[in-house]
């Protein structure tokens, strides 16, 4: 268990203390952006790696104490969560956003706060937010919170922090495109600052991810070893 605390303090501090701060851009200043780039891909890459390794260990452990367990309720809740956190997911990575790394160029298009960026400027990461909370729902052991919940914090903190590293480096330019959009998803279409417009987004998107999350709840017993479905 000390293994898994441990890789995802990892993770959460290269992204939290170093990626979205101003050690970023001091390590930029002396290396370079493409170096600082590939050190961070490496060490994101074996921390999730980390995560995965420490993750299976601690499942077997007897440390990991069960919290709470999974009711058909909370099953039921958690299919339907998954779905959500597809919707925002699949679209968010096949949509170009400012936010996204090294698409800060998009901010150049008159057309850029279009379809899913109406609803959040951060639909990956608000994504990751709603599947890790909807695995914490049903997982209750000390491993899977340790886990999930790190997944769940590094996504709601990242939007802050991403935010935060954009608007250094953009300007003015960042604030007009944050005055038309909204981190919290809908809430610059509750403003009346955006209008909602689903087929901006792409109908192939929206059909993909369905096809993804069914795809997903299908296989999770074959690649995790737990069932999803009831």
């Amino acid at each position: 268990m000390l293994s898994l605390v441990a890789a995802a303090s990892f993770f959460l501090a290269i992204h939290l203390l170093v990626s979205g701060t101003r050690v970023r851009d001091a390590l930029t200043g002396k290396i370079g952006l493409g170096p600082y780039m590939g050190l961070f891909a490496f060490s994101s890459i074996a921390g999730l790696a980390w995560l995965g390794i420490a993750f299976a260990q601690a499942r077997h452990t007897p440390a990991n104490e069960v919290f709470w367990g999974l009711t058909p309720l909370t099953r039921q809740v958690q299919i339907a969560l998954q779905l959500l956190a597809m919707l925002l997911i699949v679209p968010g990575l096949t949509t170009r956003n400012p936010t996204s790394v090294r698409q800060e160029g998009a901010l150049e298009r008159p057309d850029v706060v279009s379809g899913m960026l109406r609803i959040t400027r951060h639909p990956f990461l608000w994504g990751v937010a709603v599947w890790a909370a909807g695995h914490l729902l049903v997982n209750g052991q000390a491993a899977a919170i340790v886990l999930f919940g790190s997944m769940l914090l590094l996504s709601l903190a990242g939007t802050a922090s991403i935010d935060a590293k954009r608007k250094r480096a953009l300007g003015a330019k960042w604030d007009a495109f944050a005055a038309q959009t909204s981190s919290v998803p809908f809430a610059a279409i509750a403003q009346g600052r955006q209008r909602l417009n689903i087929g901006e987004i792409g109908w192939w998107r929206i059909v993909l991810a369905i096809g993804v999350w069914a795809l997903l709840a299908w296989a999770h017993p074959y690649l995790f070893g737990v069932r999803a479905l009831p």
